[in-house]
């Protein structure tokens, strides 16, 4: 009766944290923290097996890299590569949106998503003004950019760090199986962006000429301190790069960049612990606890049979399962918290299944996790930053209005993952890239077709002016 007793408890907590944090009436982290204090105090988790329930891998990661990125941004080298991708557009809309989409997903994959949005979202902004065109159109593509882009790698999006931490999958592995569908989903999005919004985007000649007098050297504050910050930030992803060799975790590689930076450039190290999101990395303390007493109560054990009942224990249609419930649920609910419960369900799973390869799933739940947070504007952290940074400028970009116009988008780059995963897992990578590439070229054709005719961009077009 005792045990029936914690199960609802530690459940009705669990559900209790998720819908205020989706409701965001209160701060995600008060939200996380008062779920983690309720579940150890009620004894569901006891304090010593909570503390083991933190993923101290993914804490440091993130510290290691908002530090690295904090002293790096000091530099004004952000504020350059997005001055000059405008440049390099000549001012004309849609090369500038793909100019700025494509150093957002490049940024992110390197970087992670959420700092790279903080960096490139006010420049952009200030662009969008200097040529007095509405900046959402920028800010809607940067935010699916941010979200591709940050599938590619192993620190680009926290659910990937997530994943990377739990199964000791390394940055190689992530580019390998995901970079060639990330490539072909982010060709297809920016196709279809541009559909959207090439009749809704007009400007003054004389405006672009704006653009083009700006200087982007005058955007680099400190040369030395870049060249500093250039070498350690290349020496880290190096590191990422050979860490499955060098037998280190992806943490300690990323807390030894921070500390290396620290040690060249005389920072202040108080000044350079500002640069890290401290809410984001408490409310990760909070959300693994509570995932954790879940699984001390046996739930997420008793969840996993339930999938495996539902899907035979056969590898695709699990794998096909986590994928797509990974989207619809990313969509709604911040995929954070989604992965941190699906995690621990899915090494359940190749337990009582007896799977001892559990890749396609983790691939699978990446691909859903990351892709699925650009169906609205509460799927993912990065767009929740981007919204923030508008509303404080005053701009508004309405739920029904992004999501018009972003799940349409989502649901394409789950579909491509489909066919690449399904591929990947009968024929393996290469093939599965070559085939993906195929499917790519034939979406575009179709989808030029429907934009001929007509059907798809006015309707878009007219979400977009509601938003």
């Amino acid at each position: 009766m005792i045990e029936n007793n914690q199960v609802f408890i530690a459940t009705a907590i669990f559900l209790v944290t998720y819908a205020v944090i989706v409701s965001e009436k209160i701060h995600r982290t008060v939200a996380a923290f008062a779920g983690a204090a309720l579940v150890v105090i009620l004894g569901i988790i006891p304090a010593e097996t909570a503390i083991h329930a933190i993923d101290f891998h993914t804490i440091g990661l993130l510290v290691g890299m908002m530090v690295i990125v904090g002293i790096t941004r000091q530099t004004g080298v952000f504020e350059y590569l997005a001055v000059k991708a405008a440049k390099g557009s000549r001012g004309e809309p849609m090369k500038l949106i793909y100019a700025l989409a494509l150093v957002t997903a490049v940024l992110s994959a390197f970087l992670d998503n959420v700092t790279t949005v903080l960096l490139v979202v006010p420049v952009t902004i200030a662009i969008a003004q200097q040529l007095e065109m509405s900046p959402l159109p920028f800010l809607i593509s940067e935010i699916i950019a941010s979200n591709v882009g940050g599938t590619a790698t192993l620190i680009g999006d926290p659910p990937n760090i997530m994943i990377g931490s739990a199964t000791g999958l390394g940055f190689m592995d992530f580019i390998l199986n995901l970079t060639p569908v990330v490539v072909v989903i982010y060709v297809l999005t920016i196709f279809i962006l541009q559909l959207i919004y090439r009749k809704s985007l007009v400007m003054r000649p004389e405006l672009q000429a704006r653009i083009m007098d700006l200087n982007e050297q005058d955007y680099i504050k400190d040369p030395g301190l870049l060249r500093k910050c250039l070498i350690v930030l290349g020496l880290t992803v190096l590191g990422f790069v050979l860490h499955q060799y060098i037998h280190l975790e992806s943490s300690v590689i990323a807390l030894t960049g921070a500390s290396l930076l620290l040690l060249v450039t005389g920072r202040d190290p108080e000044q350079a612990l500002h640069a890290v999101e401290w809410p984001v990395i408490f409310f990760f303390i909070g959300l693994f606890v509570v995932v954790g007493a879940l699984k001390e109560v046996g739930v997420i054990l008793a969840v996993a049979r339930w999938a495996l009942d539902v899907t035979g224990g056969v590898i695709v249609p699990t794998g096909m399962l986590i994928l797509w419930l990974s989207a619809i649920a990313s969509a709604f609910v911040d995929n954070i918290p989604f992965v941190a419960t699906m995690i621990p369900l899915i090494q359940d799973m190749g337990q009582l299944g007896g799977i001892a390869d559990l890749n396609f799933f983790w691939w699978s739940l990446s691909l859903g996790a990351c892709l699925g947070g650009n169906g609205t504007i509460i799927g993912a952290s990065a767009n929740v930053v981007v919204i923030g940074i508008a509303e404080k400028r005053g701009l508004h970009i309405s739920f029904i209005g992004f999501m018009k116009v972003a799940f349409p988008l989502m649901l394409m780059s789950i579909i491509v993952s489909t066919g690449y995963l399904l591929f990947w897992h009968y024929f393996h990578t290469l093939t599965a890239m070559v085939v993906t590439l195929a499917v790519g070229v034939l979406l575009a054709l179709v989808l030029r077709t429907v934009a001929a005719r007509k059907l798809y961009a006015p309707a878009v077009k007219s979400s977009l002016d509601k938003a």
